[in-house]
């Protein structure tokens, strides 16, 4: 090659240089002026073409439409040897295309246009290969550009092998679109990325088990445990997507595009936003349109469950979608929390309106812990758990209750819970009690009454203790309504079966009774049955010695209805009608639902 450019430069330059050396005055001025000048314009068209030979030899060799071996083998194969050569004869072909196009060029304009002809075929040829190549390791490679292999700092050996992989295709990817946006040829490379990311990033998102295709208008007519389960689809996807796909894809963008030029981020940009922008809407509009159904209490959990998620994701959204052409997606963001937000508080107070509206009439036998107890409890116990949810959905909203809580159900002031929190469930909790009340008057035995109030209030103080609510009221709240369950038990016990106080002379007959009555907490039967055997045994064992010594200090006649027992023998009667409720929930049970039904 050398050798033909040093002829082609010789050969070219005698005659002129002849010439010139044998004329004089203004002629050898010009004369040695073309002397000086063609030459030089000589050696580089001779560059120019075997720029262009070189490039035909390379070029032809890999275009699929008139190559067998392209079809079968890849330009961007291992070793790479070959691509190398193939972009570096592209950026040689397009030099050898400047230099014609320019007025410097010292050829005749009609071998310069058959230059540029024959340079601007190959040319095409050369990025459809590029094209081809493309979309090939795009497609190749689909699974293994995500966040895995982009950003994985594990030091597992398969990981490593993966993330060697998508780093030799990222590299691929970025030289062969240097190539084609250089050559003009940007549009074909940015439209195929674009088409082929975008399917891929659907797909990995249907992976995870969320369908961005799928409308959600029509929600309200979907049965609420159809919707629960593609909420925790969502949630599990979207713990998943944003951190991990949309995060992905803006840097895949960015390592395929971005050159540190102007132009090329805002192509880095454009190409995430065709990408990402969609998906991501559509994703988020999911949990908005849930927030957009009927509120109920059964929503509540899952709707927080979504708030929290979101607002633990939305600095990641913040940061990811942080491109000018990408803030709509942020936007997005920021109502579907408020939306969300407005839900939750909406299906709290059908809560309220729930356990106010609850109107049976249904007498609970023995005066054991009512069903609305028991639900109203689980719920607000596992509303305990979502406090740090709570206290996003009511920042800003003070409570303002129809009326000042009594001191016995305020909550003690928390540096942890805000009061907008604790006094709303404090609220809730008086609301519960009164309902209580009030279905304590159904009993028409006054004892039974008294029997059913301290079950329930105890029941609710045990929840109380056990949950996080004891974080919210405050131990104080604990104590002071264990102290009111004590004195509703109490009174049970001066007027219980027949009058406890008085049942000595019946003793049986008051223990029948009490068979039929359920005390249901552990720590308050064995209080009523210690109290119990304090009314009771003395004055049974009076009589029971006064008999005996009526009949000559002989045994008591079973016959004798008042004292069929011995003192011993009351003191286990007393023990078998203090048991424990047959059926009665354990105190781990946790009821997601609620119900008004009894």
């Amino acid at each position: 090659m050398a050798k033909g450019i040093l002829s082609r430069l010789f050969s070219c330059a005698s005659p002129h240089y002849i010439a010139g050396s044998g004329s004089g005055g203004g002629g050898n001025s010009n004369s040695n002026r073309d002397a000086s000048t063609s030459p030089q314009h000589s050696l580089s068209s001779s560059l120019m073409d075997e720029n262009i030979a070189f490039g035909e030899s390379i070029i032809t060799k890999w275009d699929s439409d008139s190559s067998d071996y392209a079809m079968l083998t890849s330009l961007f194969s291992d070793g790479h040897g070959d691509a190398a050569r193939f972009l570096r004869a592209v950026a040689d072909l397009r030099r050898a295309m400047l230099f014609y196009f320019s007025p410097d060029c010292p050829d005749p304009s009609s071998i310069r246009v058959q230059s540029l002809i024959r340079a601007q075929s190959l040319m095409q040829s050369a990025m459809r290969s590029l094209e081809k190549e493309f979309h090939r390791i795009l497609t190749a490679n689909r699974h293994r550009l995500d966040s895995v292999s982009l950003s994985s700092s594990s030091s597992s050996s398969d990981d490593d092998e993966i993330g060697l992989f998508s780093s030799n295709a990222i590299a691929d990817l970025r030289s062969i679109a240097e190539s084609m946006m250089a050559n003009g040829y940007g549009m074909e490379c940015v439209r195929i990325y674009k088409v082929l990311r975008k399917s891929i990033l659907e797909e990995d998102l249907f992976l995870l088990g969320f369908d961005i295709r799928l409308p959600y208008s029509n929600f309200h007519k979907i049965d609420w445990p159809v919707l629960d389960i593609r909420i925790k689809s969502w949630l599990a996807a979207a713990r998943i997507s944003f951190p991990a796909h949309f995060a992905a894809e803006r840097l895949l963008c960015s390592q395929v595009f971005d050159s540190s030029d102007s132009d090329d981020l805002d192509l880095t940009e454009s190409c995430f936003a065709d990408v990402a922008n969609a998906a991501a809407l559509q994703f988020l509009s999911f949990p908005e349109s849930i927030a957009k159904t009927k509120p109920s209490p059964e929503k509540l959990f899952r709707i927080l469950e979504l708030h929290q998620a979101l607002s633990d994701l939305f600095p990641q959204i913040e940061s990811t979608f942080s491109y000018e052409s990408t803030a709509s997606v942020k936007v997005k963001a920021l109502e579907t929390l408020q939306a969300l937000a407005e839900a939750a508080r909406n299906s709290l107070a059908e809560f309220e309106v729930a356990v106010q509206k609850e109107s049976s009439r249904i007498l609970i036998p023995g005066g054991g812990v009512h069903p609305l107890t028991r639900n109203a409890m689980n719920f607000l116990a596992s509303l305990a758990d979502h406090v740090p949810a709570l206290i996003h959905v009511y920042a800003g909203v003070p409570f303002r209750p129809p009326e000042p809580l009594p001191e016995i159900s305020a909550p003690c002031p928390s540096t942890i819970v805000p009061a907008a929190v604790s006094d709303r469930i404090a609220w809730l909790l008086l609301v519960v009690l009164c309902k209580l009340d009030h279905k304590a008057e159904f009993y028409k035995e006054v004892a039974l009454s008294y029997l059913f109030l301290a079950n329930n209030v105890q029941y609710v103080v045990n929840e109380v203790k056990r949950s996080g609510l004891k974080i919210i009221l405050g131990a104080r709240w604990a104590e002071m309504h264990e102290d009111t369950a004590r004195r509703y038990s109490e009174r049970y016990v001066r007027l219980g079966p027949l009058g406890w106080g008085k049942a000595a002379a019946a003793f049986e007959e008051a223990a029948a009774a009490q068979e039929g009555r359920l005390v249901e907490d552990e720590r308050m039967r064995e209080d009523v049955k210690t109290e119990v055997e304090e009314m009771i045994l003395p004055a049974y064992q009076g009589l029971y010695e006064s008999l005996t010594a009526a009949r000559g200090g002989g045994m008591v006649e079973p016959a004798a209805a008042s004292v069929r027992f011995s003192p011993k023998g009351s003191r286990d009667r007393i023990e078998q009608v203090f048991v424990e409720p047959l059926g009665s929930e354990s105190s781990g049970s946790v009821n997601w639902s609620f119900s008004t039904s009894s």
